[in-house]
């Protein structure tokens, strides 16, 4: 087995350990809702430190349940992965064919013009 397969598996497993560790242990059970947002526990902690506050803002869209601000929040995370994978490609490509254009072309290309006459 190569080096970069057994580093695979290892960080194959680590996520798989992030991902079952915290349901596997019971770390949100006692709770309303055991896995919300930063921005729900946020605003949990402000309303207990100052009950009287009020927001700056409101949001310009509240989605009407949950799930749908799951989803959108999933289909936001794929869009911004799409992005960063398809500008890595493409510089990962460009210096690929520099490299090969480096190793194996011409300098220059001949003039053909030159070698008519």
């Amino acid at each position: 087995m190569s080096r970069n397969a057994k580093i695979n598996g290892l960080l194959l497993l680590l996520v798989a350990a992030l991902a079952v560790l915290p349901i596997a242990l019971g770390m949100g059970e006692g709770k309303e809702e055991p896995f919300t947002g930063a921005d729900a526990q946020a605003e949990t902690a402000i309303t207990e430190l100052d009950p009287e506050y009020e927001p700056w803002f409101s949001p310009l869209y509240e989605p009407p349940s949950g799930e749908v601000e799951s989803a959108l929040f999933a289909l936001q995370a794929a869009l911004g992965a799409g992005v960063l994978a398809y500008y890595f490609g493409v510089r990962k490509g460009r210096r690929q064919a520099a490299a090969a254009g480096a190793a194996g072309a011409p300098a220059a290309a001949p003039d053909t013009a030159a070698s008519e006459s």
